[in-house]
Parts: structure tokens; sequence; C-alpha cells
């Protein structure tokens, strides 16, 4: 008889109300793969995202659907050739697949080897769970697509979530100065995570505020949060500056600007460097709520809201 587990499912686009706590089998290990248990799930806005079919048309998905795709927890078992890791090894790890169907809102996972890495061993599973695809994604927006170098000066947008409180930790620990953009009552966040400066989007322009900082404008945009933010950002970069969005695919903006849409992809050996910065207390995770299994259509709920602060988790 197959090993059976708890997992957070749903079985049509109907949105982050229709997800349930089902029972699932546990899919049987081939070649690469392990079987983790699950201590801990990151949540994040592309979580909910996916239960509304947003993503349909750009990535197959197979019912019923396991939601989440970041995981920290232990190595159970290994298929034939899987000896990156021993049994009882703490990992972390992005879950995405080229399909969409096994998530990480459950009590185990089975999943490529290649996908993990060992887990920071100096903070928790919860602190863990939190920063594989926001550390990534703030990882592959600043460096890979935005080319930030040390001593220029980066604006994110949306810097009080999970991916731009990454992004103002990653940029300063680089060399470079940053402006955080949030609402008023998320500027100490952005200040304890290392901004510079801080602007409060509800009360000003956004470009007008960055330039009175910067008079000569910013090296690169970084846009966590999409819509008229990024839009009004756009007079504060330079000539010949970069902008990178988490969300907008370029719609409205001027040719001429060197704009890069940012779709996070798995990528195990960047998780080491994030974990040799969170070990060494350069990448602080601020886990400011977690939920069980039970919960996960509130923690779902919640997120899609853009008005969180740090990171949420599920624990199974």
């Amino acid at each position: 008889m197959k090993k059976q587990m708890k997992a957070a499912v749903f079985d049509g686009f109907d949105g982050p109300a229709s997800v349930t706590v089902d029972t699932m089998e546990i899919p049987e290990l081939k070649e690469g793969e392990v079987l983790v248990k699950i201590k801990a799930a990151g949540v994040n806005p592309v979580d909910a995202v996916i239960t509304k079919g947003y993503y349909k048309n750009m990535l197959p998905h197979s019912f019923p659907v396991i939601s989440g795709w970041d995981l920290a927890g232990t190595i159970e078992d290994r298929g034939h050739a899987a000896r990156r890791f021993s049994v009882g090894e703490d990992v972390y790890g992005y879950a995405r697949r080229p399909e969409v169907k096994w998530g990480t809102y459950a009590e185990y996972i089975v999943i490529p080897e290649s996908y993990l890495s060992k887990k920071p061993v100096n903070i928790s599973f919860e602190e863990a769970a939190g920063i594989p695809l926001a550390g990534l994604t703030a990882n592959q927006g600043l460096f890979d697509s935005g080319n930030l170098q040390k001593g220029q000066r980066v604006l994110i947008v949306g810097a009080s979530g999970g991916v731009g409180g990454f992004g103002i930790q990653l940029a300063k620990n680089k060399g470079a100065e940053v402006i955080g953009v949030a609402s008023e009552e998320n500027s100490f966040f952005m200040k304890q995570m290392g901004a510079d400066h801080t602007i409060d989007y509800k009360k000003q322009d956004i470009g007008t505020a960055a330039r009175d900082i910067y008079e000569e404008g910013v090296d690169l945009i970084f846009d966590c949060n999409g819509a008229d933010s990024m839009k009004q950002s756009l007079k504060a970069l330079k000539p010949g500056g970069r902008v990178v969005s988490t969300l907008s695919q370029g719609e409205g903006i001027d040719k001429h600007i060197n704009f890069s849409f940012v779709f996070v992809e798995p990528n195990s050996s960047q998780l080491d460097e994030l974990r040799g910065l969170a070990d060494t207390g350069k990448l602080k995770v601020e886990i400011t709520r977690s939920f069980t299994l039970e919960e996960a259509p509130e923690a779902l709920e919640q997120i899609q809201s853009s008005h969180t602060t740090g990171k949420m988790v599920v624990i199974p």
C-alpha cells in the first residue's frame, strides 16, 4: 500500500477559497529524486495567483494541484543515483517544476535533488522556507537581469514584501545605494533591511521623490509591485539605466528603455550563495506569521492583499 500524505489542493481556478486539505498518495521515487519531509513552506503572492489560473496558458497544470513552491525540510528517502544529500539531511529549495502539480503545502514532496540546497544551519526551518522564491527572484532580478554593481543606485518599488526585503539586503551586500518604496508604516522595516532612503508612495510621486534624493537619477529600477507605481518611478531612471519587473511584462513602457521581466527559475548554486549569507547574518528573514495546513486558504487570501510585510509560512 502506497504511503499517504495531507496536502492543500485545488481542482479548478476558483481562487484561494477553493483550496482544501485532502489526502493524496505520495508519488514513487524516480531516478535522481528525493523524498523530503516538509517542515515549512513559504507563502508567496504567486501561490494565490496560480489558484486563479493566471498562468494556465504559460505553464501546464495537472489537477489536483498542490499549492506552494517554497520548502524547507529533511531528506527521508532517495531514488536511484540521488546521492547529493544523505537521509536525515536538512535542505531547502524552490520547487517549481515544468508542470504545476506537486507543490509544497504538503507533508511530503518528491523532487529532483538538483532543485535543492543544504538548509542554512543558523536559522529555523520557517526562516529557511521564506528564502527560496523571494531570495532567488531578488538575486536574479538585481544581478542577472539588472547587472547591479557596487556603487550604483537602485530604486526598489514594493520594498517591504518578501522579494523587496531581500532585494534591499542583497543590493546593500553588493555595495549599492538603495531607495525603498512602500507605505509610511513600512518605512522602519525597510530601514531595518538596510535601505538608505525610503519613499511613501501614498504621499509622494515616486519618480519626483527619487530625483529629490539622487538628482542624477538611479541606475536600476527593480519593480516588485507593478502597475502605476512602476510607471510613476520611470522618471527617476538615468539615461541608459535598466528596469526589471517581477510583475509587469513591459506594457506601455518606452521601447528604448532597457526593460526585463523576471520569472524566477530554480537555481541550487544561487541557493548555496543565499545560504552563506543567511548563515553569516547578512541575509535576515522576517517571519511575520505562520499558518497550519488547514489555514492555507487564509494564508493565500492574505498574501494576495499585497499589504504583507516580510514573509509568511505554512507549517504542514
